[in-house]
């Protein structure tokens, strides 16, 4: 038996790849909170086996935050019965976990609107038991939302089955036509925005939960920001600007993405422009991260890591690499600077936490911080402190 210290007795934070703080502030309870109106389409979120692991990253990421779809419950028979909130984030959201389709839809008044695919399987496809739960989901009369590499309204047989029921299948990572893409023309330079990149050291590490924690807060501070999603769970949360870079040829990521920046800019001109990151710089299995940095010509660039994990996502032989090489690398690979690190606290205590903002702080020499569990004054700062200009002007100042 360990011994009866106060690090061995706290509760871990969760090792799923999800971040579960032990305690959150009302301020900070979840962004699922935010209140999301009747008028927005209910949805159910398919997520068996993976809820609250790495692979369940776009559930995950729709519990804590979904401006497009009002979601009603989560399927997953591991957690039936609990709270989702609760499994992510210690705090309850009111969005149950269920056993299975039938639940979900039995414990509504009405058929739900949206059947939404909530896995991100490493594969970028579904099994044959999701196919049938999809199936099922149309017969009901149910639109359906995926993020998958495999585009189900290419499927002769979903398709058929969807037109036969009348609903929409919503491929996300579905492009445009080439011929309605761009090649990058340097445009972004123009955009007044200053722009930040919240990258990682590895994909499913938290970005776009730190991304739009500070969006959020900037806004709340009077920063006018706006955030510029580059994957499927981004998009699905209701993104205004964004586009899914995986699935756009390698030659015009660079542009599109310049695009949907030059077009926030020019249609909301904001303060601060954010770009959610993909996998990491150092990543050999991923060249996202590389088109990011390329096409929005970040201005600084804010860094994920998960201290306490030891490899990549799906890649057990892969060692995760040390912060101070992959702030070494994207510095060489861009005209940038990383202002601040942000930390992904699975398989951490409170109190390891602590110590690792301490000591990364003192050995950087730049902020650390970790948005989930400490305060989101904390994650603005960083960013008023690389960028002063941004500090609203004091009333007696101006006069």
């Amino acid at each position: 038996m360990e011994p009866n210290n106060a690090e061995n007795t706290m509760t871990r934070l969760s090792t799923m790849g999800s971040q579960a703080p032990l305690d959150l502030s009302a301020s900070r309870r979840s962004l699922a909170m935010k209140p999301v109106t009747k008028e927005v389409p209910s949805a159910v979120i398919y997520c068996e086996g993976s809820f609250g692991q790495i692979d369940g990253k776009t559930a995950n990421g729709l519990v804590r935050h979904s401006q497009a779809y009002r979601i009603l419950s989560v399927i997953d028979t591991r957690l039936k019965g609990q709270d989702s909130g609760q499994v992510l984030d210690n705090v309850s959201n009111a969005i149950p976990i269920v056993e299975d389709l039938e639940a979900a839809v039995t414990r509504q008044a009405d058929i739900p609107n949206t059947l939404i695919y909530g896995i991100a399987p490493s594969t970028g496809k579904m099994s044959a038991t999701d196919r049938e739960v999809v199936l099922d989901a149309i017969s009901l009369g149910m639109n359906i939302v995926s993020g998958l590499h495999e585009y189900l309204g290419d499927d002769p047989e979903i398709s058929s089955a969807a037109e036969a029921a009348n609903v929409k299948i919503r491929d996300i990572r579905k492009p445009q036509p080439i011929s309605d893409m761009r090649l990058f023309d340097g445009s972004v330079s123009e955009v007044k925005a200053i722009r930040i990149a919240v990258l990682g050291t590895d994909c499913a590490i938290g970005k776009r939960t730190t991304a739009n924690i500070l969006a959020r807060e900037l806004n709340a501070r009077g920063i006018k920001t706006i955030l510029v999603s580059t994957g499927q769970t981004g998009l699905m949360q209701g993104a205004k600007y964004g586009i899914a870079m995986d699935a756009v040829p390698p030659q015009f990521c660079c542009g599109e993405l310049e695009r949907v920046i030059v077009a926030a800019s020019h249609s909301d001109d904001p303060d601060v422009i954010l770009i959610e990151g993909q996998g990491a710089l150092s990543h050999p299995a991923f060249c996202t991260s590389a088109f990011i940095l390329r096409g929005s010509q970040p201005n600084a660039v804010i860094l994920q890591h998960a201290p306490k994990r030891a490899h990549r996502c799906d890649f057990p032989s892969m060692p995760m690499p040390l912060l101070k090489s992959e702030i070494t690398l994207i510095k060489a690979f861009a005209d940038t600077r990383v202002i601040g690190i942000t930390l992904n606290h699975e398989a951490m205590t409170s109190i390891d936490v602590i110590r690792t903002i301490g000591s990364l702080s003192r050995d950087l020499g730049i902020p650390v911080t970790d948005a989930l569990t400490q305060p989101e004054v904390h994650l603005t700062d960083m960013v008023l402190a690389a960028f002063p200009q941004l500090r609203p002007i004091p009333i007696s100042a101006a006069e």
